[in-house]
């Protein structure tokens, strides 16, 4: 048997966790195109802060006499478990995720405006959004039957998988 003819059963090693997601990601969506995931994660993304974010929040009487209750929602707890847990996986790719949601936010206060001004409701309009992007990254992403998980994991990890990428192509360290 020559050494061509071997099966080559390399086991991968990572060390970080980190890296484990991103090698599934990449062995499942090597095929699939990555500009249309990141918009379609994009969206997606954006419809569910929006539709976190517009879940009314309790109004506490400490926070009126301080005037901070416009700034706390839901939305803020949203955005703190989801750079805490990317935080985890890959600080640096965190940083870039939360500039990414604050830019996001900015847009989401926009149209909480717009809809004070008579335009749409913005559960409405993140709603619409956060459909047309799951659909759109469910049929760009084409998930392989019975892989559902790995559809979940895109939705979890894929937007430091996606801003990892673009580390890459910078040769910037994560």
């Amino acid at each position: 048997m020559n050494k061509k003819d071997k099966p080559s059963n390399k086991k991968v090693s990572f060390s970080r966790p980190v890296e484990k997601h991103f090698y599934e990601l990449d062995q499942t969506y090597a095929s699939s195109n990555k500009s249309l995931i990141a918009v379609f994660l994009t969206l997606a993304f954006f419809g569910v802060m929006g539709m976190i974010w517009m879940i009314p929040f309790p109004q506490f009487e400490f926070l009126v006499k301080m005037n901070a209750h416009t700034f706390l929602n839901w939305g803020s707890f949203f955005i703190a478990i989801v750079i805490y847990a990317y935080l985890k996986l890959a600080p640096t790719l965190s940083y870039a995720v939360l500039f990414c949601i604050g830019i996001m936010s900015f847009f989401i206060v926009q149209l909480e405006y717009v809809e004070r001004d008579g335009g749409p409701a913005v559960l409405l309009v993140c709603s619409i959004l956060a459909l047309i992007g799951l659909v759109g990254l469910w049929l760009t992403a084409k998930p392989v039957q019975g892989q559902a998980n790995r559809f979940l994991q895109l939705v979890g990890v894929g937007p430091v998988w996606l801003w990892s990428k673009v580390f890459e192509k910078l040769n910037w360290k994560y």
